[in-house]
């Protein structure tokens, strides 16, 4: 099939097209640097440089292609995450960049769109099993997700097949969020615990998640929650990047006190225990990482030997 990715050089897209290359699939990728352009051509991809934002230059790049993956964002770094001004980016490529892709493709005649979510979206469930029915809030930090996900069914309602993808908190290589804890486990005995210990997290392996990209291609038209088997709760979660980073966690941070920091923080101190169940039974999809528990050993692994070599 051939494939037209955004996103392609992020945290999960370079997994994403590594799994497409993989599976034997003809893959042109959105590049917005010369730099990114080599690397993407090194894998054995087409490099493609347009604005997400150009619907006419993006129905050329796209005509030709079965399908369309969006996985697109501009996260901030924890540096900035509570900036608002920090996300102003991120909500133009979710909104105006979602919507903008999804009329290119269906102008240029593709049959598939697939576009990246996240489950933080559903209400908070406290212990509750999580599927794709549960119901959704609308926060302020919600509305480039919700927006994106509009734009898939609305390609889906014009007679494409529309895929929502709800992935967990990134973690694994190349997610910048995720090695800035491992480095604070590592070094301090911080371990990063975001809301009250009982409460549960649904977290995605970067590898996982770009493997669910590949599956979604045979998918029907729908939402699916791609992440891992078992959702920790919060102080599992901490205790997982302690036995890690082979420390004992001195400061679980910043827990509770993360509730009082109003909006940003919403997304990531409720309670989420996401299935996947969906997801594995139409595509026969599974995790390699079963839970945060062997994503964060194997991810320790891999810095410890990366820093061996240096």
């Amino acid at each position: 099939m051939r494939v037209f990715l955004t996103g392609g050089t992020g945290a999960i897209g370079r997994h994403a097209l590594s799994a497409l290359l993989l599976a034997g699939h003809e893959v042109s990728v959105l590049a917005r640097s010369v730099e990114k352009a080599g690397w993407v051509a090194a894998l054995g991809a087409r490099p493609v440089q347009v604005s997400l934002f150009d619907r006419v230059g993006l129905e050329e790049v796209i005509r030709g292609h079965e399908a369309v993956v969006n996985l697109a964002t501009a996260i901030p770094p924890n540096s900035n995450f509570m900036k608002s001004r920090a996300w102003d980016m991120n909500d133009r490529i979710r909104i105006e960049g979602s919507s903008t892709l999804a009329d290119a493709a269906l102008a240029a005649g593709a049959d598939r769109f697939i576009q990246e979510s996240v489950v933080m979206l559903y209400s908070d469930g406290g212990d509750t099993w999580l599927d794709e029915t549960a119901p959704t809030d609308n926060f302020p930090m919600a509305r480039g997700n919700h927006a994106a996900e509009a734009s898939a069914r609305r390609f889906a309602a014009s007679g494409g097949r529309g895929v929502v993808l709800r992935f967990g908190w990134f973690y694994g290589p190349g997610a910048t969020h995720s090695e800035e804890f491992l480095d604070l486990a590592r070094k301090w005995g911080v371990c990063i615990q975001l809301g009250r210990s009982s409460t549960y997290l649904s977290s995605t392996h970067v590898e996982d998640g770009g493997r669910a990209v590949t599956a979604a291609l045979t998918a029907p038209s729908g939402t699916y929650n791609a992440s891992d088997d078992e959702p920790l709760t919060k102080k599992a979660y901490a205790d997982a990047l302690a036995v890690a980073t082979e420390r004992k966690a001195y400061v679980r941070a910043p827990g509770s006190l993360a509730l009082l920091l109003g909006d940003k923080t919403t997304s990531l101190t409720r309670s989420i225990r996401a299935s996947n169940r969906l997801l594995k039974q139409v595509t026969g999809w599974a995790p390699v990482y079963r839970s945060a528990r062997e994503g964060w050993i194997e991810m320790a692994g891999l810095n410890d030997a990366r820093m061996s070599r240096n």
